[in-house]
């Protein structure tokens, strides 16, 4: 083995978070949209599971937002460091024009990475993962909505 993959590297690019090694999405190009979000079940190295629960990408709108919060706020401190903004003239505008193409145009890699981050929010890094099994939640997707349980108890 090459030795421990780096984190940031590994959450940039996409991989398992219980691997570092195995790809995420079917495709490595965020940009074809058509399959942006196409996802193997599992991972193809350790067979972690993607979709932890039923509904489980939901929580990935909270951190896509955090993630253009902050590309926001950096390209107005960059522009207000480089440029400057003023009363006077329309700079600020052009900025909020600036600032929305390049979010429109880096929307598929934030959606992806936001996923990436999330997922590894719950799935850790494990150096023995071809031993090990990968992580679950306590029930199963499938199951868990069959359960007949008695609400009294």
């Amino acid at each position: 083995m090459a030795g421990k993959p780096g984190f940031f590297w590994s959450l940039l690019t996409q991989k398992c978070p219980h691997c570092r090694r195995g790809d995420m999405f079917s495709n490595p190009n965020p940009w074809n949209l058509k399959e942006m979000t196409k996802m193997p079940a599992h991972c193809p190295v350790c067979g972690q599971l993607f979709e932890l629960e039923v509904g489980f990408w939901y929580g990935t709108a909270y951190v896509s937002y955090l993630l253009t919060v902050i590309f926001s706020g950096l390209s107005f401190g960059l522009w207000w460091l480089t440029i400057g903004f003023s009363l006077e003239d329309k700079r600020f505008f052009w900025w909020l024009g600036i600032n929305g193409f390049l979010l429109l145009v880096l929307q598929p890699w934030i959606m992806r990475l936001s996923r990436a981050m999330y997922l590894y929010f719950f799935v850790s890094y494990d150096e023995h993962f071809e031993s090990s099994p990968p992580k679950t939640f306590d029930y199963s997707s499938e199951d868990y909505f069959l359960k007949k349980e008695d609400p009294l108890k």
